[in-house]
């Protein structure tokens, strides 16, 4: 399984990072792109919608789920029983 995080350096992007590497993600792979060098702004808006904030979460396991941000991540995972 792959998660990625789309960054801009902030607390909740390290915050979501830490949370993957804490979970069920440890030993999986876990790749932080971050703006201004892995993608722009531009794009970001445009993947994300105009309204995104980071950090913005994708899981790829059968094929990229768009999670969402920190919120989203920590949901998705009580959904799946990964924490309480």
């Amino acid at each position: 399984m792959r998660a990625i995080i789309y960054s801009n350096d902030n607390q909740e992007c390290e915050r979501a990072e830490s949370l993957l590497k804490s979970v069920q993600f440890s030993g999986h792979d876990i790749s932080v792109y971050h703006v201004g060098q892995d993608f722009s702004e531009t794009g970001f808006k445009s993947e994300f919608g105009e309204e995104a904030e980071y950090p913005q979460i994708t899981i790829d396991s059968d094929g990229t789920r768009h999670v969402g941000g920190l919120k989203d991540l920590l949901h998705f995972f009580k959904d799946k029983g990964i924490i309480l």
